[in-house]
């Protein structure tokens, strides 16, 4: 038990009897309720950066791919958002380790530890991931308002825009703020998306069957599982996550620090489970309505302009509230990742509002640009492909070393499970950069 809770448990220990060799402590029920409250208030205190990362999980590029693979087929790629998911909370857990054992971010820790070249490589990979990843935020958002008011994407992303450096601006007065604010609008996907899971009707024995038997019914099948894998895990949240817990490294102790980590993992469970059913959500609901009326969707207009004569208008409007909340919450993360590597890799000092500016702008110009939205992004996850190595490679290098990390240092089977992670997803996303340049994505 962590040292905080246990200090809880303990100071009730006066009401409790002890039963040698039978049940140990036998504790009164009302002692029982409120253990149960001060943890659940001790809980609520660490819960928040797990819940921003997990937006990046259920971005716009998520709508992309999971509808496509929901409308192809069927329920059979479920699976595969469950063992992305599995991938992404042990990479979201070894970054905010890092966060918790070192009291600095991942990009920060590289600046320590590798040569001034490595560091500059490091740098310009993450700044044009950071902006290759709000690009496609800005998008989601742009698109979102464009489908529910019939706004031009160019003002759209205008507004896209402001929303976004609002939300960022809140940090000034505290990050538990953002936190809260993203929080509300992941909790607007998941109203959005239970609302249609409830007008879907899919066949739920299909739906258990396929989350955990794995099949990939053709070629195809495989091209789109990469893409929903290369859409679910994110380089920008892994640098972004270690920051995100600095605001509650409030001492140096071990014991403050192994109960953190202990918090934020239960934040990481939560947040990022949450991130899974909305993603299988997206699966299933194209699935039950699009693959059972033999439709294949191949984007999130298509998608929105079906769901109405289907479902009805309340189904399409609820598609829309979802993506726009994607696209504005998304975009918001991918601002506060891209401050977070700007600073910290090389010596530079950028101006936080200018930062934000220069990680906004080059979406902001594409989408004045006209650039067709499904090309840009396209362009996107291949530009997240090719950083995403740049992100866990160090991850794991530093999370290794029981120098830098002490007591929280990777455990051999952890140091195994998260290189052959590495492998896995670097494999994957070399064949769906393979299929992008062959001209069959």
């Amino acid at each position: 038990m962590p040292v905080r809770l246990n200090e809880e448990v303990m100071r009730v220990s006066g009401d409790m009897e002890y039963e040698a060799g039978k049940t140990g402590w036998k504790v009164p029920l009302w002692a029982r309720v409120r253990d149960l409250k001060s943890n659940a208030r001790v809980l609520l205190r660490f819960l928040g950066p797990a819940f921003v990362v997990s937006v990046a999980y259920i971005d716009p590029g998520n709508f992309a791919t999971n509808i496509s693979g929901g409308s192809y087929f069927n329920y059979s790629l479920i699976w595969v958002i469950l063992w992305s998911n599995l991938m992404a909370i042990f990479l979201q857990t070894v970054s905010a380790k890092l966060g918790i054992a070192t009291g600095y971010n991942l990009p920060q820790m590289c600046a320590r530890t590798f040569s001034r070249k490595v560091n500059w490589f490091l740098w310009t990979v993450a700044v044009i991931a950071a902006m290759a990843t709000t690009l496609a935020e800005f998008l989601g958002g742009a698109l979102g308002l464009y489908l529910l008011f019939g706004i031009p994407l160019v003002y759209a992303g205008i507004i896209t825009g402001v929303i976004t450096f609002l939300i960022t601006y809140m940090e000034k007065y505290g990050q538990r703020v953002v936190e809260v604010v993203i929080t509300l609008l992941v909790a607007v996907i998941c109203a959005a998306y239970g609302v249609e899971m409830f007008l879907a009707k899919p066949d739920w024995q299909k739906v258990a069957i396929h989350t955990i038997v794995p099949s990939l019914p053709d070629g195809y099948a495989v091209l789109i599982a990469v893409g929903m894998l290369g859409a679910t895990v994110m380089p920008h949240v892994i640098y972004l996550h270690s920051q995100l817990v600095q605001c509650r490294n409030t001492s140096e102790s071990v014991k403050h620090k192994l109960n953190h980590f202990h918090m934020e993992k239960m934040d990481v469970a939560i947040a990022m489970n949450i991130a899974f059913m909305v993603n299988a959500a997206m699966v299933v609901v194209s699935a039950a309505v699009f693959y059972s009326r033999g439709m294949r969707v191949d984007s999130i207009e298509q998608a929105h302009q079906s769901l109405a004569p289907l479902l009805g208008h309340l189904s399409s409007a609820a598609f829309g509230i979802a993506l726009l909340a994607s696209g504005l919450s998304s975009s918001a993360v991918g601002t506060l990742a891209g401050e977070t590597v700007i600073d910290g890799f090389v010596d530079i000092k950028i101006p936080l509002n200018i930062r934000r500016i220069v990680i906004m702008a080059p979406a902001m110009i594409i989408i004045a640009a006209g650039i067709n939205p499904m090309k840009a992004l396209i362009l996107s996850q291949v530009t997240l492909s090719f950083a995403l190595p740049a992100a866990i490679i160090p991850l794991m290098l530093l999370t290794s070393r029981k120098g830098i990390m002490g007591v929280l240092v990777n455990k051999p089977l952890e140091n195994i499970v998260g290189w052959l992670i590495t492998a896995v997803i670097i494999t994957l996303n070399g064949i769906l950069l393979f299929f992008t340049f062959t001209g069959n994505l």
